[in-house]
């Protein structure tokens, strides 16, 4: 089961984040999100549990618990939503018509 783990503080590292849901059982895999440019933590993070029980033991044990200062938001992740490549919302050529 993967679960969304937000409102992380910018400093906390995948090391500390697996040692909050270890208790909780087997981990997968536990990815800070970081960002692409600046290298930095976004603030969220995803971890990854084998055994659905233990997960939903995780959600329940960690969801608003303080980790860095931060209350964490544990819930389930949803499925990731596939984008159509774009301009990133840029409008493209062209007189605007006002």
């Amino acid at each position: 089961m993967k679960l969304f783990v937000g409102n992380l503080s910018r400093d906390v590292t995948d090391a500390e984040l697996r040692a909050a849901f270890e208790p909780f059982g087997t981990l997968s895999s536990v990815e800070v999100v970081k960002d692409k440019f600046g290298g930095g933590s976004k603030g969220f993070a995803f971890v990854e549990m084998p055994d659905k029980a233990q997960a939903e033991a995780a959600i329940a044990g960690l969801h608003r618990k303080p980790l860095k200062g931060q209350s964490m938001d544990v819930t389930e992740a949803r499925p990731r939503v596939e984008r159509k490549p774009g301009h990133g919302g840029k409008q493209q050529g062209g007189r605007r018509s006002w």
